[in-house]
């Protein structure tokens, strides 16, 4: 594709859902540098379906010597999705007052996928950043998480705007994940998934192999969240 498709673009929505089945696990169990940011109290944040895993432990190994995936938030329950594009919705509405709805989901959905559709809700998407040999960040070019209105449009994938250092290490990041079969969301440097809607839209599968799922976390412990 050559210009950015949108999570709100009708056509990932118009992709079916053949759900594989395919279970959650805890990346935590894997030798997977993992940020605790995003953690929750139930550790749902930390769990990806087992494919997803799969092909971020291939990717590690793509990496040059000396530099490690670092892991932020992999599924996220819908009421999470919710909320969050619910308030960033909110905050764009507040800003343009003359958008329409459509204009607001849209906008949106450049930051926070649709509550329907979300990869990270189906436990195929993942926020992850590089780090050294030490678990320090990289310089990526913007805080992961940055909206469009922060970055002025660095986090952009292809953003213009970021240093050649931040640029390069997002490029090493991108090769390594698009060995491992993973597909960004070119709004957003960090955002990585596999086997979801946008996956099968942008790799040219007729369905998506995962979706929403709500599975139980109340065995796991982990320490409480932190704000996003």
């Amino acid at each position: 594709m050559n210009e950015i498709v949108l999570m709100s673009d009708p056509a990932v929505a118009a992709i079916p859902v053949v759900e594989c089945g395919e279970r959650l696990v805890d990346v935590r169990r894997r030798p997977l540098l993992v940020d605790g940011r995003k953690e929750d109290p139930a550790g749902a944040f930390a769990h990806l379906r087992a494919g997803v895993v799969e092909r971020l432990s291939h990717a590690q190994t793509q990496l040059p010597a000396g530099l490690r995936l670092l892991f932020v938030e992999g599924y996220r329950p819908p009421a999470l999705q919710r909320r969050y594009f619910d308030v960033y919705s909110g905050r764009l509405r507040a800003q343009h007052p003359a958008w329409s709805d459509e204009q607001v989901r849209s906008a949106a959905s450049r930051y926070v996928s649709p509550p329907e559709i979300a990869p990270h809700s189906a436990g195929a998407a993942v926020d992850l950043t590089l780090a050294d040999a030490e678990g320090r960040e990289l310089d990526l070019g913007t805080r992961l998480n940055a909206d469009p209105e922060e970055s002025d449009g660095a986090c952009f994938t292809d953003a213009a705007n970021i240093s050649d250092q931040a640029r390069a290490n997002r490029a090493t990041l991108g090769a390594a994940l698009a060995a491992a079969g993973l597909v960004n969301y070119p709004t957003e440097w960090w955002h990585w998934s596999f086997g979801d809607r946008y996956w099968a839209l942008v790799t040219g599968k007729r369905a998506a192999r995962y979706g929403p799922v709500e599975p139980s976390f109340s065995s796991i412990q982990a320490t409480p969240k932190s704000t996003a």
